[in-house]
């Protein structure tokens, strides 16, 4: 998931909100251009750059912080390849609404995407205490406007003209629950809420976080058939925090540079549907069987271990909003222009026999360019049975989400 975009994220020396060089957009006058030669290695999907210039010291970061960027960044990027390949000036330009906003996932994934210097606008809806989250984000001195939506009446217009649409609106998990308790409830709310999208800005990239992600893209899917605007290639089931945990965990057992870590997440999001490619791992580093099986099984249930962490207190909030951003981030720099943007996600697809996949894809303007088949080839025996294994579960969870929705009437 090399999903290479020139960043906007940033901490100190690390150079990272899970990317691999980053900017903060400034109140003051600056400029950042990031002149993309040869993406630098991976880093949560995002571009790294070969040459970074800040010309404002007025930033986020403060001045110690932007010197550690320079420092940080600059001379591994120097030994890049000289052939630019993107250069982005960034320009404040598109609309991202949050569906969902004053949740325990909105509220974080809101302050992340506050901070992208391509959005021009944020729209944030829930149906109750959205106003004071919009009041305290629209503090951050940052380029995008903050307006906020409250209740079914406020919907539509939190939609107009809208670019990027993200729902992460719904109950979370609680101990004991799978995914699949959530679906009653959960559903209902996609569907209505994708309804709307539909009738109010129909072109626009849809990110589903609401679980079961396996059963909830389906929906959304019927229902924009439904509405005759149904593009398989903007629809996104976000499976991101997949490979968010599965490089965190490899570089962490593996003794790695983080940064360095690639490993791609197919299938789906749920349990076993969830498999890591760990063959397929860059850098290239071995696994022992013991190793692959402890690594996959717990990326399957590190929900589960958020979930029993917070003792009923809240599921994974805060790193799946982390996981959000950055796809909102790969979404925008797609729509920008930049070439070479690689996501995994969960979106029709011909891989297999099932129609939906979780799979590495190609962004561009339109949404999905490419399906990635590559990562599927060469298979360990290991990796080749637990895909199919995980195929009937699957297909259990789209079909259970394709038959709700048809057999739910479709608002006017």
């Amino acid at each position: 998931m090399a999903a290479t975009s020139a960043a906007t994220f940033s901490a100190g020396s690390t150079v990272a909100f899970g990317t691999k060089a980053s900017q903060l957009p400034q109140s003051k006058p600056s400029a950042v251009r990031f002149k993309s030669q040869k993406s630098l290695a991976t880093f949560s999907g995002l571009k790294a750059a070969t040459f970074v210039k800040c010309e404002s010291e007025s930033s986020f970061l403060g001045k110690e912080s932007s010197a550690a960027l320079r420092g940080s960044v600059v001379p591994k990027a120097q030994k890049s390849s000289q052939k630019s390949q993107y250069h982005l000036n960034p320009q404040a330009s598109y609309k991202v609404a949050i569906l969902g906003a004053a949740g325990g996932i909105g509220q974080p994934l809101a302050l992340l995407v506050k901070m992208s210097p391509l959005v021009s606008a944020l729209h944030l809806y829930d149906i109750a205490n959205v106003k004071g989250v919009a009041a305290d984000i629209s503090h951050c001195n940052t380029p995008a406007q903050v307006l906020d939506f409250t209740g079914a009446s406020e919907l539509p217009n939190s939609l107009k003209g809208v670019d990027v649409v993200v729902i992460p609106a719904g109950i979370p998990r609680k101990p004991g629950m799978t995914r699949d308790d959530l679906f009653n409830i959960n559903a209902s709310i996609v569907k209505n809420l994708v309804e709307a999208v539909a009738d109010n800005c129909p072109d626009a990239f849809i990110h589903i976080i609401s679980n079961p992600v396996n059963s909830t893209v389906p929906i959304a899917a019927e229902v924009l058939k439904k509405k005759g605007v149904y593009d398989p290639k903007k629809l996104f089931g976000v499976t991101t925090l997949d490979v968010v945990r599965a490089n965190t965990f490899v570089a962490q057992k593996k003794n790695l540079k983080l940064i360095d870590v690639d490993v791609p997440v197919v299938g789906g999001h749920a349990g076993i549907t969830i498999l890591p490619l760990l063959s397929k791992t860059k850098p290239s580093v071995s696994f022992t069987d013991e190793e692959v099986q402890e690594l996959t099984v717990r990326i399957q249930n590190a929900g589960t271990e958020v979930v029993q962490a917070k003792a009923g207190a809240g599921s994974a909030t805060l790193s799946m909003a982390y996981a959000a951003a950055r796809f909102v981030e790969s979404s925008l720099r797609a729509l920008d222009g930049d070439a070479d943007v690689y996501e995994c996600s969960f979106v029709q697809s011909d891989h297999t026999e099932l129609p939906f996949f979780a799979s590495r894809v190609k962004l561009g303007r339109k949404g999905v360019e490419a399906l990635i088949s590559s990562d599927l080839q060469g298979l360990t025996t290991y990796e080749q049975e637990a895909l199919e294994a995980l195929k009937p579960e699957l297909k259990a969870s789209i079909e259970k989400g394709i038959e709700s929705a048809q057999k739910q009437p479709v608002g006017a």
